[in-house]
């Protein structure tokens, strides 16, 4: 087996990129959550000392899999009905197996479909939504409790109890761990199809590029939406690969050499991903040949608008109001109605906008949301009510919680009252 030397930063890039896909094996051979997890963290504390050691393997994957493997059977060899689960499990003879070895097993086996099995078994209609896009992101993506509570607004406890009932369910009820049929296809693709629209979020959230968590996440978002166009092609599906792709498309221009937030209107187009793009925009094409447009593939429509516009002022902001509409037609959300009064602000003015705004502050769940105040603030500045938007600034970065974000906004109000002042 060849290997490289380890530096600590490549032990966590690993880490961080294998860790989902590691997971999802084990799952498959073990058919338990937490004896899985249990033996991807022994992998990764044995892969801490030997590749230090030795280096790095060629295949990074066999390797944490492999040892996984082994920590596990070893766990179930010791517990009292050791033998019987491990000829339940047809693992007897593998366990034998060295671990160059079982690394050509695993390379001649490999099923490249156990990430999209566990995000399906993670999102069984048993399952409460708040449960199922939990677990997904914790299991598939590696989100602490911590960072899942904090997009649901709630505490890391009320995660944990979450995520621990939804795994008792899973193994009281025996859930099979498989990619459903066609019968039973789509009572599960919404759900799988949201929870890989927040893992993308969640990257999204996350400006620096050479982020380990963003990367990871960029990846897996990625992933799961090619193969889900693979497994079942439609509107949908098509949709929101295309939004992820654009998105992703401007990660270069979104941030500064010195971590500062780069607004759209000032962006460096030229630095966008045009190859992404141009992907993006040929799946809405098939997306809008294959069916009526829904949720993702409106979103993609959206974001398509913008790639494709030389300049903000040059962008056609009345079909992204029209498009806006026909997205709350079908999802009546207060942040698309929020998304709404920003174009409808670049479309028809700040006075238009504000008034929207004023109204959306009556709803409650925007009323701890900083965009909402930020927005508000950038329109009242632009018709002189620096009253107005020096509190709604001050309301906003109270409300932030990316650091890039608070210093972005304290920028814009130093600079509009440092202005006020000359």
């Amino acid at each position: 087996m060849t290997m490289r030397s380890a530096a600590v930063s490549d032990l966590e890039k690993i880490f961080k990129s294998e860790s989902g896909r590691v997971l999802a094996t084990l799952v498959r051979i073990f058919r338990d959550l937490d004896l899985a997890e249990e033996a991807l963290q022994e992998s990764f504390s044995a892969a801490l000392v030997t590749w230090r050691q030795n280096g790095i393997p060629d295949n990074p994957y066999g390797w944490l899999v492999s040892a996984g493997k082994f920590k596990a059977i070893d766990t179930i060899r010791r517990s009292d009905h050791g033998k019987t689960l491990l000829k339940d499990l047809h693992l007897h003879s593998e366990a034998e197996k060295p671990i160059d070895q079982e690394n050509q097993y695993i390379e001649k086996h490999l099923v490249h479909d156990d990430q999209l099995r566990l995000i399906f078994l993670c999102c069984h209609p048993r399952l409460s939504m708040e449960a199922r896009i939990s677990l997904s992101l914790r299991e598939l993506c590696g989100l602490s409790t911590k960072e899942i509570a904090r997009g649901f607004l709630t505490t890391p406890e009320n995660i944990k109890k979450r995520i621990s009932r939804a795994k008792n369910l899973i193994k009281d009820e025996k859930i099979p761990y498989e990619i459903p049929d066609k019968d039973h296809l789509d009572e599960r693709v919404n759900t799988v199809l949201h929870v890989i629209y927040l893992i993308y979020n969640e990257a999204y959230s996350v400006l620096h590029s050479k982020d380990q968590n963003r990367q990871a996440l960029v990846y897996q978002a990625l992933y799961l939406s090619r193969k889900l166009v693979e497994l079942l092609p439609s509107s949908e599906t098509y949709g929101l690969l295309a939004l992820v792709l654009i998105q992703e498309s401007r990660q270069a221009a979104r941030m500064t050499n010195q971590g500062d937030i780069i607004p759209l209107e000032y962006q460096d187009r030229s630095l966008w991903d045009q190859k992404m793009i141009d992907e993006g925009r040929g799946l809405i094409h098939q997306a809008v040949m294959s069916g009526r447009l829904g949720i993702y593939s409106l979103q993609a429509a959206i974001a398509s608008v913008h790639a494709v516009a030389d300049s903000t002022q040059s962008t056609r902001w009345d079909l992204i109001v029209g498009y806006y509409d026909l997205l709350l037609s079908i999802h009546n959300s207060p942040v698309i109605e929020l998304n709404r009064a920003i174009a409808i602000g670049m479309k028809d003015g700040p006075g238009t906008a504000l008034k929207i705004l004023m109204n959306l502050r009556n709803d409650p769940k925007l009323s701890s949301y900083h965009i909402l105040y930020s927005t508000e603030a950038e329109f009242a500045k632009q018709l002189g009510l620096h009253d107005q938007a020096s509190k709604a600034y001050q309301r906003a970065i109270k409300l932030a919680s990316s650091p890039a974000d608070i210093k972005y906004l304290q920028q814009q109000l130093d600079a509009m009252q440092g202005f006020l002042h000359n």
